[in-house]
């Protein structure tokens, strides 16, 4: 049965060395005749090459541009030696208005009607009127604010002395509306 095998085996080397030859020389015939690169203008330079062109391109670019640099602070420095005035002009400040003594803001408008406490003891929220918050609460409960129907019930004249006496928020009651907020907030509390 295995009588002739030595010449089988000896074939399928030969057979194995030849696809080996006819691998390596197609191999060759594809891969190692490639052309080099042709770079721009056809000059047949290598990639290093050209990369190498263009880096010497880009730091001659920077050389020029570095001495138009000095160049030009040359000349500022001289315009600026030229110059016997600034260069910002120097703008005056602005004038901030004169405080409001104690005295002028209680000739504005009309004080409206206040409480020493607040009615049975309880106050309302006032910080619930958007632009009131705990200092302005405050304020308002010194001045004799504690509930909002108070607030809701104030004439023009009114909001006017309630504006000119709120030290440093002055405006806010108009600004915030606190008249048509207090209104609805009163209406709530009847509720």
């Amino acid at each position: 049965m295995f009588e002739g095998w030595g010449f089988l085996l000896g074939e399928i080397w030969v057979l194995i060395a030849l696809a080996a030859l006819l691998g390596l020389f197609v191999g060759w015939l594809v891969w190692g005749r490639r052309a080099a690169p042709v770079v721009q203008g056809g000059t047949g330079k290598g990639e290093a090459e050209r990369l190498q062109a263009e880096l010497d391109a880009c730091q001659a670019r920077a050389r020029d541009c570095a001495a138009r640099v000095a160049r030009l602070e040359a000349d500022l420095s001289e315009a600026r030696a030229a110059i016997a005035v600034p260069v910002e002009p120097v703008l005056p400040m602005p004038e901030e208005p004169a405080p409001v003594s104690a005295g002028e803001a209680a000739d504005v408008g009309t004080k409206p009607a206040t409480l020493e406490a607040p009615r049975a003891g309880q106050a309302d929220d006032l910080k619930r009127i958007k632009g009131i918050g705990p200092k302005l609460e405050a304020l308002c409960n010194r001045l004799g604010f504690w509930h909002f129907d108070q607030i809701a019930n104030w004439t023009d004249a009114e909001i006017a002395w309630v504006d000119a006496n709120l030290e440093a928020f002055k405006g806010r009651v108009t600004r915030d509306n606190w008249v048509a907020q207090a209104r609805r907030l009163a209406a709530e509390n009847k509720r």
